[in-house]
């Protein structure tokens, strides 16, 4: 048995140890960290998973981003503790945080991943949404929260304002 629950400040140092076990050395130097530095997570979609005994099992974040201007919800990252991938755990904080997000009145998500695995969840390459480099243009993906939420939405991704001092 799984609790979800919201991520707090107390948990700040095991989702960032679960991140370091399964990303590569240097993640927090990609383009998608950049975005995110200096600015405060969306706090009621940042989730862990623990087990009954209180173990961090997974883990998923959420930063706002502007897309040609326009408001938009940076997923990830998203991690499975090794141990535990292939229960499902990632798909069901993929699908637990996207209907909060939907329910909280966000309408679309943009993500850099693997369009094979994140397709299932209905993410689709964005054509005319530019990183900043050095990102792959074919991992730039998107999903629509609402209908035709990334009709006219193009252009380069840039931070959202910084948390004020």
């Amino acid at each position: 048995m799984y609790r979800l629950e919201e991520e707090t400040e107390a948990d700040w140092w095991e989702v960032e140890a679960l991140y370091d076990l399964c990303f590569a050395p240097g993640r927090t130097a990609l383009s998608s960290y950049r975005l995110r530095d200096g600015v405060p997570m969306v706090r009621e979609l940042c989730h862990v998973l623990r087990d009954d005994e209180g173990t961090l099992a997974a883990v998923i974040r959420y930063w706002p981003i502007l897309v040609g201007g326009r408001k938009v919800l940076l997923l990830g990252p998203v991690a499975v503790h090794p141990t535990r991938q292939g229960e499902g755990l990632g798909g069901m904080l993929m699908h637990e945080s996207l209907a909060e997000a939907a329910r909280l009145g966000w309408e679309r998500v943009l993500l850099v991943g693997d369009q094979p695995y994140y397709r299932r969840f209905g993410f689709r390459k964005l054509e005319s949404v530019e990183m900043p480099p050095p990102t792959n243009p074919d991992r730039v993906l998107g999903l629509s929260l609402r209908p035709g939420a990334w009709d006219g939405v193009t252009g380069l991704v840039t931070r959202a304002a910084p948390a004020e001092d």
